[in-house]
């Protein structure tokens, strides 16, 4: 009964552990039938047992040996997959050593070919550069990768230069060169990359420079503006590639058009809104895409005719008004229908909303980027319908038979674009040595010149450190002391000054701290008394754009200025006090000012410094006696706000202006009296003289004079009543 058990337990104890022992190795296979084994020789050692114990012993060796036998072919393919992997290892090691003893082989019998030795190495011939290029892998672009400097390396090499090794490598370079500058123009830098541009052969790579461009374009839409400004620029010069990135635009346009290819149909559209700004293309191109466009309306097609509108909608207001009305009218038909999402219709309301503010957020031509005068632009006239060739065989390379020609040709072409003459190549050498001269002498203006910092990032530290020091310091003293610690640049003071105006004005409500801490430096220098001076000028005119808690401590800090005696009175010359000159803003400044001043020093004090003889001229303003008007608008103004004696000069001087009126008057008229007085004197001698040729001229003369004389008595009678009447 024991051994049965132990059968049936290493039966059971087999049964669980069969998934485990076919991932096992050959040697714990080996184990395992040993350990079963055993319990088959103590299986019939135990053949006295019952039939029922036998017949289960037998059962489990039935099951174990069919585990044993899984477990065994396990092992046996493991086996095998390892001895093939040994098998394929000890085959590839063979093959190398085989390589690698076939190019001893070779490389002995090069030695003995030519000589054997060193000798025969120095002998054998290298292979050129442009040998070693054509043994490197091609690429996946169809042709092998090769670095600038050797590919300058090889075109130095090349003696025949209309080979057609030669040509591949110009047209290579020329392709590079394009793609990298059309990549890299930007808004800023368009002029320079305009002249780089011609500096390559655009009659050569007319169809690279179209595909460049394309590709540029559909790669960032955001730059199709700078890239129609470089192609108007290019159209000016050479119509052909104008014209052929016009055709190859439509066609592109066309074939998304019908694939339903939106972001490709988005770009071209645009690129051809651009298009039409620069007057590359004609307006009737625009017009057509736009009928295109909403013939038979869709979400897509009316989204991507906004989108054209808004770009192009400017210059077609300008160049075709009729026209743009008819393409609006049908946009508000298309709103009327209802056909469409109702994103679509928000669109084009929006679209009308665009159209009444005149186009003003979507300019046709930005200010850096019209580069090109309206007379010298040529513009193409075609449309969707044509038939166009794309002229894609001038993307690819062909052998030019007359490479050298034509090469000629651009070169001269080039320096008519340019504005170069042919004369400047012979006196290049001339004027190599000119050249570096001025080379040499800009590198030394440039090392002496001093770096000026246009970001104004020290006023900002300066401004921000002055700041820090104000707010940090308990007193006025405290604060000034530390102000004059720092290291200012010569022009810098100035800002120091309004930093504290500046700072006060942030306040809630005026603190004396601000105004002690502009005394302490008004009392040290001059140029800082002056200063304060220009700053009440500034301060003064532009007091409208300051909010009224600002006005008023900006006010009564200048007021603490004046009655502290460390800015001088003289500043009041810039103040005006007449209803023309003044704001409501000015004259609070002016009523604070004064009522500050007449605070701290009194009404009489403040009186007779106002009276001062010495100061009158810079008075003038703030109590004019030029205009009765303005006279009394003063007097009112200083009596509303409490400072109404301040005016009794002002009142009298208005009570006695109708008798200096009448004053003046007078003058004149006596000034005229006595102009007709001297006029009867000359006619009185002219008469005597001729007395003294004939006396009966004396006689008739002297009645006359008589006559005269009385009536200008008369005259002069009868005058100052007529006058006093008119006064009446």
């Amino acid at each position: 009964c024991r051994d049965n058990t132990r059968d049936g337990q290493g039966e059971h104890r087999g049964g669980r552990r069969t998934s485990r022992r076919r991932f096992a190795g050959a040697a714990v296979v080996g184990v395992w039938e040993s350990v079963a084994t055993m319990g088959r020789k103590r299986g019939e050692s135990s053949g006295s047992s019952s039939s029922s114990s036998s017949s289960d012993s037998s059962g489990s060796d039935k099951g174990r040996g069919r585990g044993r036998g899984e477990d065994r072919d396990d092992g046996r393919r493991r086996e095998d997959s390892r001895s093939q992997s040994r098998d394929r290892d000890r085959e590839g090691s063979r093959e190398r050593d085989e390589r690698r003893s076939r190019g001893k082989d070779e490389d002995g019998e090069r030695e003995r070919n030519g000589g054997g030795g060193a000798k025969g190495k120095k002998d054998d011939k290298k292979p050129s550069l442009m040998e070693r290029t054509k043994m490197l892998p091609v690429g996946k672009a169809g042709g092998a990768y090769i670095p600038p400097f050797r590919l300058k390396q090889m075109q130095m090499e090349m003696q025949d230069k209309t080979s057609p090794e030669f040509q591949r490598m110009t047209w290579e370079a020329l392709k590079k060169s394009i793609n990298g500058l059309v990549n890299k123009v930007t808004k800023p830098n368009i002029s320079v990359i305009v002249g780089e541009i011609f500096q390559e052969n655009l009659v050569r790579g007319r169809g690279l420079y179209c595909r460049s461009i394309m590709k540029a374009q559909l790669a960032s839409p955001a730059f199709t503006p700078i890239y129609a400004a470089l192609t108007a620029v290019i159209n000016t010069k050479l119509p052909e590639n104008g014209e052929t990135l016009l055709k190859r635009v439509i066609m592109q346009f066309r074939r998304s058009y019908k694939r339903n290819d939106k972001p490709v149909c988005t770009a071209m559209v645009k690129f051809i809104a651009h298009l039409i700004n620069q007057q590359v293309c004609h307006e009737i191109l625009g017009l057509q895409l736009l009928t295109v466009l909403l013939e038979k309306p869709t979400d897509d097609s009316v989204e991507l005719a906004v989108s054209f509108v808004k770009e192009a909608g400017n210059a077609l207001q300008q160049l075709s008004p009729q026209g743009l009305h008819a393409i609006f009218e049908r946009f508000r038909g298309v709103l009327h229908e209802g056909s469409i999402e109702k994103r679509v219709q928000y669109m084009i309301e929006g679209l009308f909303a665009v159209r009444k503010s005149n186009f003003a957020d979507f300019p046709a031509l930005e200010d850096d980027l019209d580069l090109v005068d309206a007379d010298d632009q040529i513009t193409h006239e075609l449309s969707l319908d044509d038939q166009l060739e794309p002229e894609a065989g001038l993307d690819i390379f062909h052998v030019d038979p007359q490479f050298g020609e034509h090469e000629e040709q651009w070169a001269s072409l080039k320096r008519e674009l340019l504005g170069e003459e042919e004369g400047d190549d012979e006196e290049d050498g001339d004027d190599e040595e000119e050249d570096e001269d001025e080379e040499e002498t800009e590198e030394k203006q440039i090392e002496q010149q001093e770096i000026q910092d246009q970001t104004e990032t020290d006023l900002v530290n300066l401004r921000r450190t002055i700041y820090l020091t104000i707010q940090s310091s308990m007193q006025s003293d405290e604060a000034a002391h530390k102000l004059l610690k720092l290291q200012t640049k010569p022009g810098q003071e100035k800002e120091m000054l309004r930093m504290i105006i500046e700072c006060g004005m942030q306040e809630k409500s005026y603190m004396k701290y601000y105004g002690v801490l502009a005394e302490r430096f008004c009392k040290l220098k001059k140029e800082w008394e002056e200063g304060y001076n220009d700053l009440f000028a500034q301060y003064y005119a532009t007091v409208h754009r300051l909010e009224t808690n600002k006005l008023r401590n900006v006010a009564k800090m200048f007021g603490h200025l004046m009655h502290t005696e460390a800015m001088a009175w003289t500043c009041l010359e810039y103040i005006q006090l007449n209803e023309d000159d003044t704001t409501s803003s000015s004259r609070i400044f002016i009523k604070i000012l004064f009522q500050e001043i007449s605070e701290f020093i009194g009404l009489p004090k403040l009186k007779s410094r106002m009276e001062d003889p010495f100061m009158a001229q810079y008075y003038s303003g703030l109590f004019p006696r030029d205009n009765p008007r303005n006279t009394r608008f003063a007097i009112n103004f200083f009596t509303s706000i409490g400072l109404g004696g301040l005016t009794e000069q002002l009142r009298q001087h208005l009570r006695d202006m109708p008798k200096m009126i009448m004053q003046q008057q007078q003058q004149e008229e006596s000034e005229s009296s006595s102009s007709s007085s001297s006029s009867s004197s000359s006619s009185s001698s002219s008469s005597s003289s001729s007395s003294s040729s004939s006396s009966s001229s004396s006689s008739s003369s002297s009645s006359s004079s008589s006559s005269d004389s009385s009536d200008s008595e008369d005259e002069k009678k009868k005058k100052p009543p007529a006058k006093k009447q008119r006064r009446d």
